[in-house]
């Protein structure tokens, strides 16, 4: 009988705990061990939350702990080409957070490293494991709406952007801290590479930070077409307040399917006063919740089993490709082909 696999959680957020919280009790074959971010607070309220005693503030000395066969990496992402090669190097099993890295060359340093270590790397795009998203992808594939034309794809955030968001050098924009899924489910979908695209993007919110970060920008639009001719288009939208946002349409020759909910609940209140209300999504925690635990289960099946991880770091890589030729588009107004 196979040992369960240690995990050590790498930056204890909001999304590092939904993690965490899968791998104490829910994934099969893996149990939490230790914890580790630079803030002792936050570290050790997230081993008391966890039932552990091992927190760290600095995380190669978790990579000591011989109980942590794996970790998942869920720090900001101008940080995650020096843990991801440091665990590698350690022999620790990898689960990687998008965007996976601020550019294409620290991203293929990171899977080096992996393969280099004989290590899995598996990166956090959660909606290829989200129910609806597969069925979708199953119907897409048998023919359902004939052969595909057209992806629309949406990535709406209602949370007032966080201070290091603003500096493009630290966050790579929108395109990458809400689009990364967005860029990552349309080339899964297209089954193909994005050819050219072109991007134009604002800040129309948080107009405040423009004279310190002149750059930044709260909404964007990218259009492009797939080297077997699909056409695309992604939205994203920062700090949009009425609910989280995310959506896919996808346009065939013979039909049209939709995938994404906006309703928090199937509850519909109808009153004299105020017409019909459907309370809209508030959180991408409680829209993907399954899908996380689902991501989840699936980095130590293909540990325990010794097979691909469904997300690799190519398409982490791809992502980061694309986000790059989208800002490069924004900064220049022009096309650019890859």
């Amino acid at each position: 009988m196979k040992k369960d696999l240690g995990i050590c959680l790498i930056g204890c957020g909001r999304a590092g705990m939904i993690h965490a919280a899968n791998f104490s009790n829910r994934v099969p074959g893996a149990k939490m061990v230790a914890v580790a971010d630079v803030v002792e607070e936050a570290a050790r309220s997230a081993a008391d939350k966890l039932g552990i005693s091992a927190w760290y503030t600095d995380y190669r000395e978790a990579l000591l702990n011989p109980a942590v066969g794996a970790v998942v990496v869920v720090s900001p992402t101008d940080l995650h080409k020096s843990i991801v090669i440091d665990s590698a190097n350690a022999g620790k099993h990898v689960f990687c957070e998008k965007p996976m890295a601020m550019n294409t060359a620290e991203c293929q340093e990171m899977i080096d490293a992996c393969e280099k270590n004989g290590v899995k790397l598996q990166i956090g795009f959660m909606r290829r494991h989200d129910q609806s998203f597969k069925h979708a992808k199953k119907l897409l594939d048998e023919g359902a709406i004939g052969d595909l034309v057209m992806i629309n794809s949406c990535t709406r955030g209602p949370s007032k952007p966080r201070p290091w968001m603003y500096d493009l050098k630290k966050s790579n924009g929108i395109l990458a801290e809400l689009n990364s899924h967005d860029i990552d489910s349309t080339r899964w979908f297209a089954g193909s590479e994005i050819e050219s695209l072109y991007a134009v993007a604002g800040n129309f919110r948080n107009k405040e930070v423009a004279d310190e970060y002149p750059d930044y920008y709260d909404s964007v639009v990218m259009n492009g077409t797939f080297k077997n001719g699909v056409h695309f288009s992604i939205n994203g939208e920062a700090y949009v307040q009425y609910g989280y946002d995310a959506q896919v349409e996808l346009v065939g020759t013979k039909g049209v399917l939709r995938v994404g909910r906006t309703d928090e609940s199937f509850v519909r209140c109808t009153t004299v006063e105020h017409g019909t209300c459907t309370p809209f999504v508030k959180s991408w925690m409680t829209l993907f919740l399954d899908a996380y635990l689902a991501e989840d289960i699936s980095f130590v099946e293909c540990i325990r089993n010794d097979t691909p991880p469904r997300v690799t770091g190519h398409d982490g890589m791809m992502a980061v490709r694309i986000v790059e030729a989208g800002n490069e588009s924004i900064a220049t107004g022009k096309v650019v082909r890859l």
